[in-house]
């Protein structure tokens, strides 16, 4: 990001990104929110929490960050509860696409998670730096994965202690959930749902969190119908 601030304390519309989705998180079907951070995390206490958040300890890879967190539920969490991961710096994800996971899910025995299907010409590179392209990847059942991905406690515990056992490392969830024998479910979601991982993604995120509050829309609602009602 360029910043010597972490990004997901960097601010957004007056709040740190993490502030922004931790309310988003803030659902009346949440039991409790754990949240991964460093050891040392100097800007933690700034936050304006939505509700008393548990604090576990972050790891080098995501799945060590997970799997502290998931080991920190342990004395609150039945095998059989569910369980969201969600990305810190997601700000802009859709309590009703939150909502619809959870709804979609309820009685799925394995889980899922929200991603949108690829909508690009999807191209292989080659692997030395030089970005030739090697091939044209047919992007017929490709999804773009996001967050939250909900899982079952006990089968999310036990799919990442067997990734971290092997020494292999996953990207997300469901790849470990995968790799124990399941097939997570897809919940279609919106593309608006960026993670924010470079400057532009910022001022994108912006725009999204502008055009996602009431008075926004109202106010584009009232504009169009200017428009339309004009000469």
């Amino acid at each position: 990001m360029g910043n010597s601030l972490p990004k997901q304390y960097l601010p957004l519309h007056g709040k740190p990104i993490l502030q922004h989705t931790l309310e988003r998180l803030n659902l009346p079907a949440m039991a409790g929110m754990v949240v991964c951070l460093s050891d040392d995390d100097p800007y933690w206490d700034t936050l304006t929490l939505p509700r008393p958040i548990i604090r576990a300890s972050g790891g080098k890879e995501r799945c060590h960050s997970v799997f502290n967190g998931l080991t920190t539920l342990q004395p609150y969490a039945q095998p059989d509860d569910w369980v969201l991961v969600h990305d810190a710096a997601r700000p802009c994800v859709r309590s009703r696409d939150i909502e619809k996971l959870i709804t979609q899910l309820a009685d799925h025995p394995v889980g899922g998670l929200l991603a949108i299907p690829v909508r690009d010409t999807m191209k292989r590179v080659s692997s030395d730096g030089t970005l030739e392209v090697m091939e044209t990847v047919n992007r017929d059942g490709l999804w773009h994965a996001l967050t939250p991905q909900m899982f079952r406690f006990h089968l999310l515990t036990t799919a990442l202690e067997e990734v971290l056992r092997s020494g292999h490392l996953v990207t997300d969830e469901a790849q470990a959930v995968e790799k124990i024998g399941h097939r997570p479910v897809l919940v279609e979601g919106h593309a608006d749902n960026i993670k924010v991982t470079h400057p532009q993604d910022l001022e994108l995120a912006s725009l999204y969190l502008k055009m996602g509050s009431p008075y926004k829309v109202m106010e584009v609602f009232k504009i169009n119908v200017l428009r339309e009602s004009g000469p």
